[in-house]
């Protein structure tokens, strides 16, 4: 099956662009990424925190069937514009992972489809070529899948 979340890492270098086109409109595409109910839904995490402003926050918190927390991310918003981009750092406790910076940029395509590109940056190559050795691209592509499903029963 076709990977539909597309990733562009350039040797030498310690970013990534990730890309996928979504049968979503904007707004709904949007709304993934702004409401921690949905968030929530498609990450498969529980938000402890999401503050859609300059300057706001979020936490993050997955645990596995036992109730062990397996993972914890948060971060910071340095720009929030509805419907257009959000800037954001996003960090894992308790992991060897540096702090990454996000730029997610929302575009509309048709009145039906949109597209959301994700430039990311991180600390230096060597760390961006490790989360690239992780099951990271299929990660990513079946939480996007998720996305698109579950935003697609609020059409």
């Amino acid at each position: 099956m076709e990977r539909k979340t597309k990733i562009h890492a350039e040797d030498g270098k310690q970013e990534i662009t990730i890309t996928r086109a979504f049968d979503l409109p904007l707004e709904l595409l949007f709304k993934a990424y702004e409401e921690a109910e949905i968030v929530e839904q498609w990450m498969g995490t529980k938000v402890l925190k999401l503050e859609n402003k300059r300057h706001g926050g979020y936490q993050f918190e997955t645990s596995d069937s036992k109730g062990n927390v397996v993972l914890k991310a948060n971060g910071v918003i340095h720009e929030f514009i509805p419907n257009q981009k959000i800037t954001r750092t996003f960090e894992m406790e308790n992991t060897p992972f540096a702090v990454q910076l996000e730029f997610l940029q929302f575009e509309k395509l048709t009145e039906d489809t949109s597209q959301l590109i994700m430039h990311v940056v991180y600390k230096s190559v060597e760390l961006r070529d490790q989360i690239l050795k992780l099951p990271f691209a299929q990660g990513i592509n079946m939480a996007h899948n998720r996305l698109q499903d579950i935003v697609n029963k609020l059409k």
